[in-house]
């Protein structure tokens, strides 16, 4: 039986935003990405593009920053478990930033691939 209290959707709201505040307060990566996101919401609102386009930039721009929240918590999840240097600590922290790679990647060619559609017409 697992030690897990009850759903409640506005605890479990607080729990997500308690996460996200600290995220934001302690990784600068995911604040460089947050800026990112920031100025190029208006950019997705404002371009001339389809639905389905600025659809998939919202969605790549988004995963970035779930893959970068996601990496944060398998490196405070394996220091948790030991701060020594040991090689499968540090293959799980390669592989949260592989993940973060990826996710940029995605976001790059995606992004390059919308704006050249664009500009084709």
């Amino acid at each position: 039986m697992r030690n897990q209290p009850k759903y409640n959707f506005f605890k479990n709201t607080g729990y997500a935003l308690a996460g996200l505040k600290d995220i934001i307060k302690t990784e600068s990566s995911f604040r460089i990405e947050l800026i990112v996101a920031v100025i190029l919401i208006p950019v997705i609102i404002f371009i001339d593009a389809t639905l389905v386009h600025k659809a998939l930039m919202f969605i790549t721009l988004m995963s970035m920053l779930i893959a970068e929240a996601i990496n944060s918590a398998i490196e405070r999840a394996v220091d948790l478990v030991t701060l020594e240097h040991h090689h499968m600590a540090g293959r799980a922290k390669d592989v949260g930033s592989a993940v973060v790679f990826l996710s940029i990647a995605m976001f790059v060619v995606t992004w390059i691939i919308v704006i050249l559609d664009i500009i084709k017409g």
